[in-house]
């Protein structure tokens, strides 16, 4: 089972999603079906809960919004024993950092780089934060493989009609700059007309009358 819950630090109208495995065997589940946008958030050094929270599109995970990260906080110092009565070290790091193998016993990881991982202090509990994180959460059995092929089938999309309104507006722009050089050149030589009509007047109003006319018909 997972566990989600909903935080509005960055506002009523921008809800993210924070989850989290409801024990070690889920959480090497976890481990295996994050997504991209997701940052792992633990208590340094003591045990915790692994909470992920999933971030909005376009906020890169060490430019988290303090909000959301003591959010997140409080909610994995709340679920450790330890943690919940003393100040602690929050570690965060991309989900993608995390290291994994056989050697590690079950919900155990460590990092790739260890220079992708920082820490904030949180000194003790807000059991308001607490509160209003706790009313949002919802267990649900999740099919990891169902939901990381339907996310990549969306992610996919989006990428595929960000590119598509890309090109549209490369074209838009290539058929407005064809049309207005083409413009261009028609005053061009419209004004061309023009001068070429003003010398043949000039010509017809100073030749006498009767002069030969090279394009008159004559016998």
């Amino acid at each position: 089972m997972v566990l989600f819950y909903t935080s509005t630090a960055l506002g009523d109208d921008k809800p993210v999603t924070i989850y989290a495995g409801k024990d070690k065997f889920e959480n090497e589940e976890l481990l295996r079906y994050y997504a991209e946008r997701d940052v792992w958030v633990h208590v340094d050094k003591l045990s915790s809960p692994h909470i992920y929270v999933r971030l909005p599109e376009g906020i890169a995970w060490d430019a988290m919004p303090e909000k959301l990260m003591i959010d997140a906080g409080q909610l994995v110092k709340a679920g450790s024993i330890q943690g919940n009565k003393q100040a602690v070290t929050i570690l965060f790091t991309p989900a993608s950092n995390l290291k994994k193998d056989g050697s590690y016993a079950t919900g155990a990881v460590s990092f790739h780089n260890d220079r992708l991982v920082k820490r904030f202090r949180i000194e003790e509990r807000v059991n308001a934060i607490v509160t209003r994180l706790g009313k949002t959460k919802v267990e649900r059995q999740i099919d990891h493989e169902a939901e990381k092929v339907e996310r990549e089938r969306q992610e996919h999309r989006k990428k595929r009609d960000a590119a598509n309104k890309i090109k549209n507006e490369k074209l838009l722009l290539a058929r407005q700059r064809k049309a207005e050089a083409e413009a261009r050149d028609y005053s061009r030589m419209h004004a061309q007309s023009d001068a070429h009509d003003w010398e043949q007047d000039e010509w017809d109003a100073s030749r006498p009358e009767g002069d030969f006319d090279p394009n008159e018909d004559f016998m």
